[in-house]
């Protein structure tokens, strides 16, 4: 067998620096299909915790799209695979599967709904994902006609 490659630091560095933080691929897909399902929403809304991926902000939604590997899907299967760098990507990855608790948990707070997806779940199943949101939706309209329901109610 013979080894990978090897890159030095110049190109690692090069390579990482390509990496987006917003409008990855697995982005721009729910939001093109969240869209052509007429579901408005704001892109990276800076204003909220965490800095959502999509925030439907009329019915208080937050949606995350969060890649596989930074996010910690399997992280305890993962892990312990983890060769090159090892103590820096672990220290990495649950610095960001706790920074994400930590949005959703502040999220909740403020009386917002977390919708979370792993990418490989958005590119295998987008019709699904767009259901969930749409599940979400209806859930969150007949709530808030219950709300306004009661308030009419009160003499």
């Amino acid at each position: 067998m013979s080894k990978p490659p090897t890159t030095d630091d110049k190109t690692r560095s090069y390579t990482m620096s390509r990496i987006k933080s917003k409008d990855t691929s697995i982005e721009l897909m729910l939001r093109k299909a969240l869209w052509g399902s007429g579901i408005r929403y704001r892109k990276n809304y800076k204003k909220l915790p965490g800095a959502p991926d999509i925030a439907i902000t009329k019915h208080r939604i937050a949606i995350f799209c969060d890649g596989d590997f930074w996010h910690g899907k399997n992280w305890s299967t993962i892990s312990p695979k983890l060769k090159n760098n090892r103590v820096y990507w672990v220290e990495k990855i649950e610095r960001n599967i706790r920074r994400d608790c930590e949005a959703d948990m502040a999220l909740h707070m403020m009386g917002w709904t977390v919708v979370r997806f792993w990418g490989s779940e958005i590119h295998k199943n987008l019709a699904g994902c767009v259901d969930d949101v749409k599940d979400v939706l209806f859930h969150k309209v007949l709530e808030n006609e219950r709300r306004y329901e009661r308030i009419e109610k009160i003499p």
